[in-house]
C-alpha cells in the first residue's frame, strides 16, 4: 500500500469512527427504536412537525450536536401528524417532545424546549451511569435503580 493510500484509510477510518459515536439523526421506524430498545441502547425520539416553528429550531440545535461524541445515540424523527397510535402510547401530546431512553426506560421528556443546554442535557441522561443519573436527577442511586427495575417514567 502507497503511504498516499494508507493516508485517506486512516482518515476515513477515523472519520468512520467519530461519525459512528456522534448523535445519528435517522427517520422514525418502529424496528429502528425496537431494536435500540431490546439491546438496552440509548435512543431517542423527536415528534416533529414541519408546520412547527418549535421543531425546526430544536431541528437546527440537533443538527449541531450532530459531531458531539458525548451524545452517541440516535435520534428517530417521529412525524407528529402520521403516528397517531404511537403518540397515544407513550402519551404525547404536542409537537416537539422529545423522550430519551436507555433501553426501553425512560430517562427524560422535554416538550416544547428550545435551550440547547437543556435539550443536550436530556439526550446525555441515557448514557449516564446510574450513579451519575442518580446525582443529576437529585435522588438517591436505590430511587434510580428502583425506577430502572420496573417504574415507567424517571423520578422526579
Amino acid at each position: 500500500m502507497t503511504t498516499l493510500t494508507r493516508l485517506f484509510a486512516g482518515l476515513a477510518l477515523g472519520l468512520a469512527a467519530h461519525t459512528a459515536s456522534a448523535l445519528d439523526i435517522q427517520p422514525y421506524t418502529p424496528q429502528a427504536l425496537a431494536a435500540a430498545q431490546k439491546a438496552g441502547k440509548p435512543v431517542a425520539l423527536h415528534f416533529h412537525a414541519d408546520w412547527c416553528p418549535t421543531c425546526r429550531a430544536q431541528e437546527k440545535i440537533f443538527n449541531g450536536f450532530k459531531p458531539d461524541p458525548s451524545l452517541a445515540l440516535p435520534l428517530l424523527v417521529v412525524d407528529y401528524d402520521l403516528e397517531r397510535a404511537l403518540k397515544q402510547k407513550l402519551g404525547v401530546r404536542t409537537q416537539s417532545t422529545l423522550i430519551v431512553y436507555r433501553g426501553n426506560r425512560e430517562t427524560a421528556r422535554l416538550a416544547g424546549e428550545t435551550d440547547a443546554g437543556k435539550l443536550k442535557a436530556a439526550l446525555g441522561r441515557a448514557n449516564l451511569s446510574r450513579a451519575q443519573l442518580a446525582q443529576q436527577m437529585g435522588v438517591d442511586k436505590s430511587a434510580v435503580a428502583r425506577w430502572l427495575g420496573g417504574a415507567a417514567r424517571p423520578p422526579d
